[in-house]
């Protein structure tokens, strides 16, 4: 087997989702607080326009980067909604974000090139990295900071192979959101070394408490030509399945992207593309009221953790997830994990893939009701440790 393959880590989120199902079939009643995805369905604006394109005969083959139209829809959208100028022939049309993502790095990496990493992180960057040849180089971020990446932190990472720094905001697992100060002082280290900016934005609409999204292309012109933004329909439009992500970034990236898609995936199904475009007009009801109901999830359940003795839990402040710290129960995330899974039918995931040890990581974007059943449970659990 290809060594790169053989080393892969296969996804804790996925196994647990596995696990569960088996549990279930068998009879027990399972909470799951795993999937990352939101739990509403799409707007049915959304689907009609799918429908319509393939009413119309748009079943054939698409562009490798996209149809025409909605690679110009979204560079308005990146224009309107985040100031940022970007030509159509600079976006490419992925199978989902994830997909971006894996041929972003598997365009800017070379053997022993090293990307850094911000930890916690999302458990696919690193072995996105691995198997482009790369190498992750991981920055432990504080829990009193909200494990945010300081710029002291990230000058002292960059060595001379260094080729690109990732930035997650909102983030997945901390839910954690970088201030406009906050990203123009990382942006000043960034520009000075003249590295990549892989900006994953898959949340930028999923945010609380009045907390504003920035991009980060948009700090500094100094960067403006090595930031690369990823973004995608999953989350705000709730369009997990429909597989579509997108960046927009420098034309040699572009380029490069554009050249292993040709090879691997073609472009993304046609029809879905033309109900990511009527997604883009859509008001911005749908995620507002989404946001709104996540909200509530989110407070009551930091409420409930936070107030569950050896818990500690920083308050996300976008996505939909939160990252309590076990640590003080003596035990792995995944032991801790294993045993709230069998002893209450609790599903959550083990933080040690997000780099994360002495944290687990539950996503809200279940029902009010799962929620307030699953977080009763943790507690029984946590007492009888």
């Amino acid at each position: 087997m290809n060594r790169r393959v053989a080393g892969i880590a296969p996804s804790e989120t996925l196994a647990i989702t596995a696990k569960s199902a088996e549990l279930r079939a068998a009879g027990r009643k399972v909470w799951s607080f795993a999937a990352g995805e939101p739990d509403f369905d799409t707007p049915d604006a959304i689907k009609a326009a799918a429908w319509d394109a393939l009413k119309k005969g748009q079943t054939k083959y698409a562009p490798v980067a996209g149809v025409p139209d909605l690679r110009k829809a979204i560079a308005s959208k990146l224009k309107n909604d985040n100031g940022l100028d970007y030509r159509p022939d600079q976006v490419v049309v992925s199978n989902g974000g994830k997909h971006s993502l894996f041929n972003i790095f598997m365009t800017i990496c070379d053997a022993g090139d090293e990307v850094i990493i911000p930890s916690p992180y999302w458990l696919s960057y690193p072995e996105m990295v691995r198997i482009s040849g790369g190498t992750p180089v991981f920055v432990e971020c504080a829990e009193e900071n909200d494990y945010k990446m300081t710029p002291a932190q990230l000058e002292a990472a960059i060595t001379p192979k260094t080729r690109a720094v990732i930035i997650n905001s909102p983030s997945n697992p901390v839910g954690c959101v970088y201030s406009g100060e906050e990203l123009r002082a990382l942006a000043d280290v960034i520009a000075a070394r003249g590295i990549y900016v892989v900006s994953d934005e898959i949340y930028e609409n999923i945010v609380y408490d009045g907390t504003k999204h920035v991009s980060n292309r948009q700090l500094s012109p100094k960067i403006f030509e090595k930031t690369i933004t990823v973004n995608g329909f999953s989350k705000a439009a709730s369009m997990t399945g429909w597989r579509l992500g997108y960046f927009a970034g420098p034309p040699e990236v572009v380029k490069g992207v554009t050249a292993l898609q040709s090879h691997s995936t073609s472009g993304p199904n046609t029809f879905a593309q033309f109900g990511a475009i009527e997604a883009l007009k859509q008001p911005p009801d749908f995620t507002a009221n989404m946001v709104k109901v996540f909200d509530e999830r989110r407070t009551y359940l930091h409420g409930k953790l936070s107030s569950v003795k050896g818990v500690k839990c920083v308050k996300p402040m976008g996505a939909f997830y939160i990252f309590p710290n076990i640590s003080s129960f003596g035990m792995t995330s995944g032991d801790f994990i294993a045993g709230l899974l069998e002893k209450e039918g609790v599903a959550a995931v083990p933080g040690a893939p997000f780099g994360a040890d002495g944290n687990i990581r539950f996503s809200y974007a279940c029902s009010m009701e799962d929620i307030r059943a699953g977080a009763e449970a943790f507690e029984r659990f946590v007492k009888s440790l």
